[in-house]
């Protein structure tokens, strides 16, 4: 699920977003099984797509911040090879 190499502050982000949305997936799941009954129907549907959509969000998010992650990184190596090319830069 994390990739090898993820620096560890954005490991427990990731896990920290994984868990969020397990617990908003077993909230939305919740809502829509138990179907409260003093909530009226559109309500709890309502509240099921809210989880739910949130859910999918944190198991999105952590993929993006990865990808963000690792975008920068080939930068700052870019950026660090074509300086050591340009012979320093100082002349």
């Amino acid at each position: 699920m994390i990739a090898p190499g993820t620096p560890a502050h954005l490991q427990k982000r990731i896990a920290l977003f994984y868990l969020l949305g397990i617990l908003n997936a077993f909230l939305g799941l919740y809502v829509l099984i138990e179907e409260v009954p003093s909530v009226p129907r559109t309500k709890a549907l309502w509240l099921a797509a809210f989880f739910l959509v949130f859910a999918a969000v944190n198991f999105w998010f952590p993929r993006a911040m990865v990808r963000k992650w690792r975008g920068e990184q080939e930068q700052l190596r870019a950026g660090k090879g074509a300086a050591s090319e340009g012979g320093g830069g100082k002349k």
